[in-house]
């Protein structure tokens, strides 16, 4: 187009062309647009720093000043002026029109968008392509980190980090982890002297089911943006089938189990086949605890959810694996099965974070077994005629003494320190009061369970 160079080199992106004869056209600019100008309005200046000086300050891409008009060439003082700030100057011929300049400049811009365009959409398909391999989510990760020229890492929902490529800064990832705490499910972007970091949840929920990380050492541009975009999109697409197909398989487990309490061993071991699942083999530990500790008990065996909390069925073995707050029974074959879910049910009832096995409660005594509320509401209940009597401590006090020496009248009546004709009124009292037979071994352990309840 004959355009000639007279200062710097035009080597800026050149974002539009805009053309202005003000002596400060900077209010009309955003910067980064090549400024086309005759002078007319600039005359014969013999200063033009301020005019160039104000154009730097704005970021324009360069100048450039068309001859043949106002100004048969480029005003030297311009030139000099141009090349002390650095900014790129252009001579335009007369033969040049300014718009011959803007139609070149935006064919090059749609040129440039196409090509970004183009890239990216390679880039979606390299992507997808790493999707449908066997490696699935970690294939994406390691394809990202490619496409960005930088790095690229799966992180879990709690911030574990699953997979990662060569070179991942985990510090800057802990650290954008952290400044999105408690906001979900927004995305975090760091830019700064080691590059740029992208953290973006996964999952479709108000709840990320987990996050990906990309870093490179220089800026995203608008393409690289697309791309982490389009990986994004396939991750939390892989994420939401994976818990689609957990869901499903859970509920195929929780139907397994109901067969195995059944009694219907052979019918649950035939519809786990398909899926590729087994049991353990015999004899079996049952281990139950909190609905959301499923994940954690799903590597040591046989899981499922049943009436709102986690069970697992694993070998004698393996229960010796499993920690957190758990309830773990005896070991026994499948037809007993029942009755191993209502120990471990019982033994998590006593864990305080810790696994509690059924076998200890039993060396706590009978009332480690119980509920301790309805162990309480029983005690009350069954004693209330006792605590509503006028001189119920001396009552209480002498059925407790006369259970605990199993009914021999002068043991007890020693150990409270009266006459063992006073104990056998006092036990009369007792039986008319509660209306029952205290020489029956039922009644008996009925009120020992309701007296250490009182504790």
């Amino acid at each position: 187009m004959g355009l000639r160079p007279l200062a710097g080199s035009l080597d800026s992106d050149v974002r539009w062309v805009a053309v202005s004869e003000l002596e400060d056209p900077t209010p009309f600019l955003e910067g980064a647009e090549l400024v086309l100008t005759t002078g007319m309005r600039l005359g014969g200046a013999a200063d033009f720093s301020g005019y160039v000086g104000r154009l730097v300050e704005r970021g324009v891409a360069g100048l450039g000043f068309g001859v043949g008009l106002t100004h048969d060439e480029v005003p030297a003082e311009l030139v000099a002026a141009a090349a002390a700030a650095g900014l790129p100057l252009l001579e335009v011929p007369r033969e040049t029109p300014f718009i011959a300049i803007g139609k070149v400049v935006s064919e090059l811009l749609a040129a440039e968008q196409y090509e970004e365009i183009t890239r990216a959409f390679a880039a979606q398909g390299r992507l997808t392509r790493a999707a449908l391999r066997p490696e699935g989510m970690h294939a994406v990760i390691d394809r990202l980190a490619r496409e960005v020229g930088g790095w690229a890492a799966l992180v879990s929902e709690t911030g574990e980090i699953l997979h990662a490529t060569a070179g991942t800064r985990t510090d800057l990832v802990e650290s954008a982890l952290q400044r999105r705490s408690g906001r979900f499910p927004a995305s975090v972007a760091m830019s700064g002297p080691d590059g740029q970091v992208v953290v973006q949840p996964l999952g479709g929920g108000a709840r990320p089911r987990g996050f990906f990380a990309v870093g490179a050492g220089q800026a995203f541009s608008p393409v690289t943006h697309t791309v982490i975009n389009a990986a994004g999109s396939l991750l939390t697409l892989a994420v939401e089938q994976g818990g689609a197909q957990r869901e499903a398989e859970r509920r195929v487990r929780g139907a397994v189990l109901e067969l195995l309490l059944a009694g219907m061993e052979g019918a649950a071991r035939a519809v786990l086949a398909p899926i590729g699942a087994h049991l353990p083999d015999e004899p079996v530990v049952v281990v139950a605890a909190d609905p959301d500790a499923l994940d954690l008990l799903e590597p040591h065996g046989f899981t499922a959810l049943h009436d709102g909390g986690a069970v697992a069925v694993v070998s004698a073995e393996t229960a010796d694996q499993v920690a957190g707050r758990v309830g773990v029974s005896g070991p026994g074959p499948y037809r007993d099965l029942r009755g191993g879910l209502d120990q471990a049910r019982r033994a998590l009832q006593a864990s305080t974070g810790t696994p509690v096995r059924f076998a200890d409660l039993a060396g706590q005594g009978l009332l480690a077994l119980l509920d301790p509320a309805a162990a309480q509401a029983f005690s009350a209940a069954l004693l209330a005629p006792l605590s509503q009597y006028g001189s119920r401590a001396d009552l209480i006090a002498s059925l407790r003494a006369y259970l605990a020496s199993n009914g021999h009248w002068d043991a007890a009546a020693q150990r409270l320190g009266i006459h063992r004709h006073t104990l056998r009124y006092r036990m009369k009292r007792v039986a008319e009061l509660l209306g029952r037979d205290l020489d029956d071994p039922g009644v008996r352990a009925e009120l020992w369970i309701a007296l250490e309840a009182t504790c």
